[in-house]
């Protein structure tokens, strides 16, 4: 396997390929849209082994393209009087904020769902929908990292390349975004300047291409199975894949469906708050500058070397609060010990866990390894807790550059699709997250159908019924790229006048509780997804097929199909009839 060359944007790219034929060059920009960091990602299509991550932003005093260096920036926005947006490091500790909107982009994901931030909601935070909807703050935040993103490459690249390459990007999404939080990121990014043809992967699946490509390929066989636990600030998702081929390039097929849930590092930020007010916050010197400084020790160093030694001791800077031994300050710092940390970090550590555990589960095979990424997938304790958590026989790692994995990721596949020589990792195939299907009429079947559930069919001469169809179930494979066809048919009464056109809706069923797809549309789990039309008006009468029925009436019988194609963050639908495409939808990916 090739090791692909990661640089910072600081290096030396002087021996970038800078010939005036352009014809084939492009640009790719991977954004890596996180619920409270976000990072982006760089390359060019001449020279895709030299990929570049942003780690330069502004910050809140110099407001240039270098006020701090980090791989990531806070996806965080304040608006301020006369409509000023600051953004990123631009926002400052004091004040409120807007944090998570990008959650409010589905409303099929409630806000706020676990115990843990109905628990210990952050005090900066603005409440959802306040003075801004999810989708403009979505397009603003969005707006402004592409802006920078660009304004950075004018620094990177020779002017002349810049103005005759096309740009193009490529964003991620959650694992478990529904059809509409898809279509609303698609259009913030668009309107965002990103363009129309916006490249979309899943959060996982990218981090999983990043980490499987990161590690010794002789460490890996046929057969093995790995569970990716994507640990971020403001989430947690997971996914399992195995490995079906080594070369020439590494294919692997989804285990099991990904799973997720709010219980990301933020919450051990919000948690050890309240700790520090509940012990601290009677002091009379006690204020706002003083939490700051603890906060920033305690998010940079503290929760980070934590390994859950209850004897280990942490100092916490607590500027100007007097000495009290009693309890732990003395000289401007607060003593804490690591059996208080854990009580801290435990509340979350365990809902970690507890999915890793159910992902281990639902693979239903023997997991060689979790792999660990994002910014919470780096700390030593949850490593440590997670080891301690699953079979001794499953190895638990940290991959290279955890935290910015998926932005790595969602760079290398954007990459393959533009230049195909460049893949070292493929996902084969997928499971599928719920049943997908559309109703159709059926021959009525006694030991099948309910009672009343029937009626003649003067066509065929026989009863019939509605039910539905389903062409993809829950947790079966889905494979990427490759269109299959299911064919059906409608018949109209010739006395009743040309059919005007063709329509067919595609339902589905998240069958939350296992019970199997259902017969019939019905159900609190059964929603419709998309509806696909075919205008019939502009078809002579005399190409339209004429039979007669079964009550010697004469009937237009239109045949047609459904076409539907599966991608990395997405499915497209299409009517075809007599060859021709009359409609295509995107719609929620399996």
């Amino acid at each position: 396997m090739d090791k692909v060359s990661l640089e910072k944007v600081d290096a030396n790219l002087c021996n970038l390929n800078c010939d005036d034929d352009t014809a084939d060059r492009k640009i790719l920009i991977a954004v890596d849209f996180g619920t409270t960091f976000s990072g982006v990602a760089w390359a060019q299509t001449r020279r895709p082994d030299v990929q570049s991550i942003i780690i330069q932003w502004p910050d809140a005093t110099t407001g240039g393209l270098e006020g701090i260096s980090s791989d990531k920036v806070p996806t965080e926005l304040r608006y301020e009087f006369g409509g000023r947006c600051k953004w990123g490091f631009q926002v400052d500790d004091y004040g409120l904020r807007h944090q998570w909107f990008k959650l409010d982009l589905d409303p099929s994901q409630p806000r706020g769902i676990s115990d843990l931030s109905r628990q210990f909601p952050d005090q900066h935070a603005l409440p959802p929908g306040y003075n801004a909807s999810s989708e403009k703050l979505c397009t603003d935040y969005l707006g402004a990292l592409r802006i920078h993103t660009e304004e950075v490459l004018k620094h990177k690249l020779p002017s002349s390349i810049l103005k005759s390459t096309p740009i193009e990007y490529i964003i991620t999404v959650p694992a478990v975004w529904s059809d509409t939080a898809q279509a609303k990121t698609r259009l913030c990014a668009e309107t965002a300047g990103m363009g129309k043809g916006l490249q979309i992967i899943s959060e996982p699946e990218a981090a999983a291409i990043y980490a499987l490509h990161a590690m010794d390929p002789h460490s890996i066989s046929i057969g093995d199975t790995f569970v990716l636990c994507d640990a971020g600030g403001g989430t947690v998702d997971l996914i399992s894949y195995t490995v079906s081929q080594l070369k020439p390039i590494l294919r692997v097929q989804e285990a099991a469906p990904g799973s997720g849930r709010l219980c990301g590092s933020t919450f051990l930020n919000r948690i050890f708050q309240k700790f520090l007010v509940d012990k601290l916050g009677l002091n009379e010197e006690w204020d706002d500058e003083v939490v700051e400084d603890a906060m920033k020790r305690f998010d940079l160093v503290t929760k980070k070397a934590f390994r859950g030694d209850p004897s280990e001791e942490f100092m916490i800077p607590v500027p100007g609060l007097a000495d009290d031994p009693s309890q732990g300050v003395r000289r401007g710092k607060f003593k804490m010990t690591g059996a208080e940390l854990k009580k801290i970090f435990d509340p979350v550590v365990d809902e970690v866990v507890a999915l890793v555990r159910g992902q281990i589960e639902a693979t239903q095979k023997k997991v060689k390894a979790v792999l660990m990424v994002g910014g919470f997938g780096q700390s030593a304790y949850l490593r440590e807790s997670l080891r301690a958590a699953v079979d001794p026989g499953v190895e638990v790692m940290q991959p290279p550059n955890g935290w910015t994995a998926v932005v790595r990721g969602a760079l290398m596949k954007g990459l393959s699709h533009l230049e195909p020589d460049t893949e070292r990792v493929r996902v084969a195939s997928r499971s599928a997250r719920n049943h997908y299907g559309t109703e159709i009429m059926s021959k009525y079947d006694s030991s099948k159908h309910a009672k009343g559930t029937s009626w003649w069919d003067n066509y065929d001469g026989e009863y019939k019924v509605f039910e539905m169809s389903w062409f993809i179930t829950k947790g079966s494979p889905v494979t990427e790229d490759q269109a299959f066809i299911r064919k059906y048919h409608k018949v109209w009464k010739v006395s009743d006048g040309r059919p005007q056109n063709v329509a067919q809706d595609i339902i589905m069923c998240a069958d939350a509780y296992g019970k199997g797809a259902p017969v019939y549309k019905m159900g609190s789990d059964v929603k419709h997804l998309a509806r696909l039309t075919a205008d019939l008006s502009c078809i002579p009468v005399s190409e339209l097929t004429k039979k007669m029925g079964s009550d010697h009436q004469m009937y237009y019988v239109i045949f047609y199909e459904i076409e539907m194609t599966y991608y990395s963050a997405e499915t497209k639908y299409a009517l075809v009839y007599k060859g021709v495409r009359y409609d295509s939808v995107t719609a929620e990916y399996v």
